[in-house]
């Protein structure tokens, strides 16, 4: 544990060494440890975000029943992905996380395509979250500002909140990891002693609990419009089973923020493939707690449901604490939300800048600011692509569901290829410190199947009649990426993406990388590389 504390520079060294050896210098400062590594998934996986800002959904989605037992079964699939990433972080810890190991794992001709495709989805998936996350952390505000006052929420101040959050989460990463790393601690205070303080609050103060019946074993269909009936009715209860574990899987999103910020932690090889696990499994027992918690303490389930604030966890609230009582809680929560939302996008920016750095995106964001060392320009695209995403909600209903969905997807997508690519081509891939030796291939293959499974059932319709104000246009953003990354790739991309650029070496050979994106081509071309610079960095 001393050196997660205190790395000796022999630690620090090889972390360096073992950057180089994937052909990176080291231009982020490494001082994060195991505990900071694992706080910025914890925190963007933030439970109490997804519980909260997805408890309606869930309710109407197949009610309690599906909601708990729900979770258990998302996160023992779940923990099959986090071990498949594990292992692969382990061996390349790198900040670009998904698409370079795509890159890595596969063979010489395909590397390139895989890499494009694979990064194209974790940005999506990247973007989705922040959004998720900002703006659920936007409609609270706006919730929590009705109780007992004369405020009306609409979609335009709920947008005006939520670009608010989106800037000062912007300006606050902007000062880098130096700074973060208080908030951090914080974060991890907040979402471990906060949420359990919370919980215990809600259940020591709750004049009625129901029954575990109740929360187990009730299911509840409210995925019709009247008069139109639920999709129980007019498909099968399975069907809304399985569309309402969007909440659990929506939750535990975020924990490759472990790999992304491996080149600023130390041991990398050791600590970022824990912080993975960790970070799944922590929140995985305390979601659980939170989760049952919430249940057991809904005093009348039709009231909740149907609650004209429309906001099931804060009706909760009052009907225990009243409203000064309820607002007190609910700014806990939202101050969960804030610094899940802080850290999303410090996750965000990390892969968007490793994504440029190898010209997935243009060379203008590789620049990292001098003075605190910070990947600024993609820090502001972060916002602003955030931003744009939630701009739908002004004109749908269910366009929150629909950018959890595309967080959910888009992100598991680019966690699942890297580890199906690793199952293909089992030769390329040379295991770090962090082995599954035999049970390697098993487990990529359940995390596999499974993230096939969560991509198709997240594209389905939600609601029922599907009209304009209820179409889940999941499948319309994730489509449009696909054939974005799809088309520019077979267009334009694969003529000059070579993949991870191995920058020590293509400087040494005095081509630049970072201030001319077709520089490594000429030199390919002309037959002054090896080429390798472009294609692989060797294990």
């Amino acid at each position: 544990m001393d050196h997660e504390l205190d790395p000796t520079p022999s630690i620090k060294g090889q972390d360096e060494d073992r950057l180089a050896e994937l052909g990176y210098k080291q231009e982020l400062t490494r001082n994060w440890s195991l505990l900071h590594n694992f706080g910025v998934s914890f925190s963007i996986i933030s439970i109490i975000t997804g519980i909260t800002t997805l408890f309606e959904y869930g309710l109407s989605t197949g009610g309690p029943g599906v909601m708990s037992v729900g979770w258990i079964v998302v996160c023992f699939f779940t923990f099959f992905v986090a071990l498949g990433m594990a292992e692969i972080v382990s061996a390349i810890p790198t900040s670009g996380g998904p698409y370079f190991w795509a890159a890595i794992l596969a063979p010489n001709d395909k590397s390139a395509f895989y890499s494009w495709i694979t990064g194209w989805f974790n940005l999506l998936g990247q973007v989705a979250v922040t959004t998720g996350i900002t703006f659920g952390c936007a409609e609270l505000i706006s919730t929590t500002a009705t109780i007992g006052t004369s405020y009306a929420a609409t979609a335009g101040k709920t947008i005006g909140i939520y670009a608010a959050l989106l800037t000062s989460h912007a300006i606050i990463n902007s000062f880098g990891v130096s700074f973060l790393r208080y908030l951090n601690n914080t974060s991890i205070l907040l979402h471990s002693v906060g949420v359990t303080c919370f919980a215990i609050a809600i259940l020591s103060k709750a004049p009625i609990h129901q029954s575990a019946k109740a929360v187990f074993a009730t299911f509840y269909d409210g995925t019709g419009e009247t008069p139109s009936p639920g999709w129980s009715v007019r498909a099968s209860p399975a069907y809304v089973a399985v569309c309402g574990i969007l909440m659990a899987q929506y939750t535990i999103t975020g924990f490759d923020a472990s790999a992304h910020l491996s080149e600023e932690t130390n041991n990398a090889a050791w600590n970022a493939p824990l912080g993975v696990l960790m970070s799944v499994g922590v929140s995985a027992v305390f979601g659980f707690f939170l989760l049952v918690s919430l249940l057991f303490c809904i005093q009348d389930f039709a009231t909740t449901v149907d609650s004209s604030i429309g906001q099931p966890v804060t009706q909760t609230l009052i009907d225990i604490f009243g409203n000064k009582g309820a607002i007190a809680l609910m700014t806990l929560i939202i101050v969960c939300v804030w610094h899940a939302g802080l850290f999303s996008m410090t996750s965000n920016s990390r892969m968007m800048f490793g994504f440029a750095r190898d010209h997935g995106l243009p060379p203008f964001f590789t620049t990292v600011d001098a003075r605190f060392q910070a990947p600024i320009r993609t820090i502001c695209l972060a916002a602003f692509l955030a931003f744009l995403l939630a701009i739908p909600s002004l004109g749908s209903s269910v366009a929150f569901s629909a950018a959890t969905s595309i967080a959910t997807i888009g992100l598991y997508l680019s966690y699942g290829l890297p580890i199906l690519i690793g199952l293909i081509y089992p030769a390329n891939f040379k295991k770090g410190p962090f082995n599954l030796r035999a049970a390697s291939r098993p487990i990529a293959t359940v995390a596999c199947l499974y993230i096939g499974f969560i991509t198709i059932v997240f594209c389905l319709p939600e609601l029922n009649p599907v009209n304009s104000q209820t179409l889940n246009y999941t499948p319309v953003a994730v489509g449009i990426v696909a054939l974005w990354a799809f088309g520019s790739w077979f267009l334009w991309a694969r003529k000059w993406f070579t993949g991870p650029i191995r920058q020590i070496e293509a400087e040494r050979m005095g081509i630049p990388v970072v201030e001319d994106p077709g520089a490594f081509d000429e030199y390919e071309r002309d037959g002054k590389t090896d080429g390798d610079i472009g294609i692989k960095a060797p294990l």
